[in-house]
């Protein structure tokens, strides 16, 4: 029996991407108010690990992505909104990461980082993945393998930089 399953490509790749931060941020979410000893250093894991695969994640889109996608589909407003969505996240990446778990705002920040991210991936997989999957010009099965070597190398650096 053939499978009818659609090869693996870069939309699938970024989506589950996509699915893995979202289980972080429900994790996330089970320790968010917990007054338990090791909630704050489970809460600072967690949303250290959120903000890594967030900035890899964008990073690749950027650089790789994004750019294919722009050269292919011309949809530069819905482009230039998602680039938009990355900067905020960004912002709120950066305060997270230099903030203070102890600070009642700090967990806020995580969560309304997860809610950004919840609006920026509807937006990819109702309208971005769409397009790019009906534009005859991408090889997105060969772009799955540029972005996941980049990703491959860019969590190398993290790591590194983070041990």
């Amino acid at each position: 029996m053939a499978s009818t399953r659609a090869p693996i490509d870069a939309c699938t790749l970024l989506d589950a991407d996509h699915r893995k931060v979202k289980t972080l941020f429900k994790d996330f979410e089970e320790v968010a108010t917990s007054k338990a000893k090791t909630a704050a250093a489970k809460r600072r894991a967690l949303a250290d690990q959120i903000c890594l695969e967030l900035t890899v994640h964008a990073q690749i889109e950027e650089e790789i992505f994004y750019p294919a996608l722009r050269a292919a589909i011309k949809e530069e407003d819905l482009l230039d909104e998602a680039e938009v969505e990355h900067a905020s996240a960004k912002e709120l990446i950066a305060q997270i990461q230099s903030g203070d778990e102890s600070d009642p705002k700090w967990s806020a920040k995580v969560t309304v980082l997860g809610e950004y991210i919840d609006h920026h991936v509807k937006e990819e997989r109702n309208e971005i993945f769409v397009k790019a999957r009906a534009a005859k010009k991408l090889d997105l099965v060969g772009m799955r393998e540029q972005l996941t070597a980049r990703k491959e190398q860019l969590m190398e650096e993290n790591a590194g930089a983070t041990a």
